[in-house]
Formats: structure tokens, C-alpha cells, sequence
């Protein structure tokens, strides 16, 4: 058994040889080399490009739509600016078209109201003459009859006719408005 050991330590080289192989071993090394590089280069090669082509294609078509993307978004948001400066333009129209309509519908109640308070002021001042008409029908009538009693009173006979009795009490009265207007004129 220690015989075949010392045998394989015989054959082991020494020095420089030591990283050299034998050609034995170069020639299979080269030949299972060539073998492999065949079937990569027939075989796996083929596929590998292929996989590569495809993700390149891949790629190129999803830089495009990324790129036709961006082409639609930046359309999208142009006309998105476009569409608000049209509303702002629009809001600023109807703004000034709402300010026009309120100063013309204030104008127009501040001319209702004026008129209504002509016209009340109007329908006042006649209700107050016919009032003062009235006073002054009753006020003649009370002191047409005082006078007249009055003045029967005084004068001792009777003021029976109507006639006669409408003349004292007009008399009498012209009288008194023109003691009462020198009195005002007076003062």
C-alpha cells in the first residue's frame, strides 16, 4: 500500500512545472471548451439575444408611449391653462355684468322708492285738505249755530230763516278771518 503512494510522488513535478499542466489535460480542457462554447453559441446565444431584443423593443415602445404620455399631458395641461384663463375671463364678465345689474336694480328701487314716497306723501297731503275741509265745514256749521244763538241771544229775536242765518254766519266769519289775518300780520 505505501507503494503507490511513493509511485504518484514520483511523478509530481518540481519547479516551474508545477503551475504548467500536461497536455493531456490542456487538449480535454480545450476540447469540452470547444464543446460548450458551440452549444452556447448555437443555443443559448439565440435565446439570449432574442430575450435582449425583446426587452429592447420593450423598452423602446414604453419610451414612446412615455413619451406620447407626456406629449397628452402636456396638451391636456395647455388646455387646461387655456380653459381657466377662459373661466376667469368669464367670472370677470359676469362680475361686471352682476355689478352693472345691482347698481341698475338699486337705481331703480332708490326711483321706486322716491316715487312711492312722492306719491304717499301726495295722497298724505290731500287727506290732510280734505280732513281740513271737512274741520272747516264742521267748525263753520258749530259756529254758524253758536252765532246764531248768539246772536239771537243779543239781538233778541229770532234767526229762524235760513237765509238770514247763513248771512250772520258768513258775515261773522269774514269777520273773524280778517281780525285773524291782520293779528297774524301783526306779529
Amino acid at each position: 500500500m505505501t507503494e503507490p503512494i511513493v509511485l504518484a510522488a514520483e511523478k509530481v513535478p518540481e519547479g516551474i512545472f508545477l503551475f504548467i499542466p500536461p497536455l493531456y489535460d490542456v487538449f480535454g480542457s480545450l476540447a469540452a471548451l470547444a464543446i460548450i462554447a458551440l452549444v452556447f453559441w448555437k443555443k443559448v446565444l439565440p435565446t439570449f439575444n432574442r430575450v435582449l431584443d425583446e426587452r429592447a423593443e420593450k423598452i423602446q415602445g414604453g419610451l414612446a408611449r412615455a413619451e406620447a404620455a407626456q406629449a397628452e399631458a402636456q396638451a391636456a395641461l395647455a388646455e387646461y391653462h387655456q380653459q381657466l384663463a377662459e373661466a376667469r375671463t368669464e367670472a370677470a364678465r359676469i362680475r361686471e355684468e352682476a355689478r352693472a345689474e345691482g347698481s341698475a336694480i338699486v337705481a331703480d328701487l332708490r326711483k321706486k322708492a322716491s316715487d312711492d314716497a312722492a306719491r304717499i306723501l301726495d295722497n298724505a297731503q290731500r287727506q290732510i285738505e280734505a280732513e281740513r275741509q271737512q274741520a272747516a265745514v264742521a267748525l263753520r256749521a258749530e259756529v254758524g249755530a253758536l252765532a246764531t244763538e248768539l246772536a239771537s241771544r243779543i239781538v233778541g229775536e229770532a234767526l229762524a230763516d235760513e237765509a238770514r242765518q247763513s248771512r250772520v254766519i258768513d258775515r261773522f266769519l269774514d269777520e273773524l278771518e280778517a281780525s285773524a289775518t291782520t293779528g297774524s300780520r301783526e306779529h
